[in-house]
Parts: C-alpha cells; sequence; structure tokens
C-alpha cells in the first residue's frame, strides 16, 4: 500500500540514521518499527494492570511513632548513623 505519511523531524531523523547504520531502505525501516511499537503496545495492553494488596503495618507497643529520629535510635542504637 501506497501512502503519504508526515513524519516529525526528530523522528525522521533517527529512521534515517537507523536506515544509514543498518543499511537497510529506509522504508523497511519505517515499517519494522511500526510493527515493532503496534506489537508492543497490543501486548502491554493485555498484561493485567499490577495490584497491590493493603495490609496492617502491625505496629510494636511501646514505641513513639511520631519522632522517628527517637525511633531510630531506640531500636538500633546512638550508632544508627
Amino acid at each position: 500500500m501506497r501512502t503519504t505519511l508526515t513524519l516529525d523531524d526528530d523522528v525522521a531523523a533517527k529512521l534515517r540514521d537507523e536506515a544509514r547504520r543498518s543499511g537497510e531502505p529506509f522504508k523497511q525501516i519505517v515499517n519494522r518499527v511500526l510493527r515493532t511499537g503496534l506489537t508492543i503496545r497490543a501486548q502491554a495492553a493485555s498484561i493485567p494492570p499490577y495490584k497491590i494488596k493493603a495490609r496492617a503495618l502491625d505496629l510494636r507497643p511501646g514505641f513513639n511513632y511520631d519522632k522517628v529520629s527517637e525511633l531510630i535510635e531506640e531500636i538500633e542504637g546512638p550508632y544508627h548513623r
């Protein structure tokens, strides 16, 4: 299929650089890059989103969690730095 495609300058430059580097014709580079991008996009759409299950922190009784530096010193000692 023959069509006209308007490319941004930076995209065209990258495609030309790839064509020079690989020795492949510009047309083949454009088709390969488009195929790769479309394949990756389709694969990404099929991956389920990552979900995190919330859980209680189970804070230890007897510690003051409002003063972090004091808490660290109490747990790790005065040489924690």
